[in-house]
């Protein structure tokens, strides 16, 4: 096995635009104002890693797949995360409202289970295991834990000038053009590698 850089960077740049207009995004932000950062960051953090694994072994399986078939599959699948990010509602709100939580655990669990649940069939996720079947696991997987620790991270730290000065929408318009490019170049491989 080779390990790809253009591959991690491939999927950290992916998962990090596809992910940053995300309600997750949100979530982290709406616990960082009333739980510890730091805290906060570990359970997402974790809950991230835990879906990044689920999607790379997805991933796997799939690239035992003949490969023709792999990469039509993969670039339907970017082509539906080009459709849902260009689609995108940007109707995503904090449902989050409650009162202060204190403690590690408290908070850390907290912060696991609202990313936890919220992620599953997530296109990150999708994405992810996409990004595995087509350009390797490990680099994948470093590059979508990296982009989806970045960006809790980011919004903890910097969510509400993101939000005041970077309209979302163009965000999820650079994400949906890059997954469409991604869509199109899987097919060209396809059939003509």
């Amino acid at each position: 096995m080779t390990f790809d850089p253009v591959a991690l960077v491939t999927a950290f740049g992916l998962i990090f635009l596809a992910e940053l207009p995300d309600k997750t995004m949100f979530a982290s932000l709406a616990m960082g104002t009333r739980m510890r950062p730091l805290y906060v960051w570990f359970g997402t953090s974790t809950a991230f890693i835990v879906h990044v694994t689920i999607a790379v072994g997805a991933g796997s399986l799939l690239s035992l797949l003949p490969t023709l078939a792999v990469k039509l599959v993969s670039a339907t699948l970017f082509a539906f995360g080009a459709v849902v990010l260009l689609r995108g509602s940007g109707d995503d709100e904090d449902e989050t409202a409650g009162k202060t939580v204190t403690g590690f655990w408290p908070v850390y669990t907290t912060a696991f289970m609202a990313v936890f649940i919220s992620e599953w069939g997530d296109l990150t996720q999708i994405t992810t295991a996409n990004l595995a079947a087509t350009n390797g696991w490990l680099p994948t997987a470093i590059g979508s834990a990296a982009a989806l620790m970045s960006v809790s991270a980011l919004a903890l730290l910097a969510g509400r000038f993101i939000a005041k000065k970077v309209p979302l929408k163009t965000v999820q318009r650079i994400g949906g053009v890059c997954m469409a490019g991604l869509a199109v170049w899987t097919l060209i491989e396809a059939f003509t590698g």
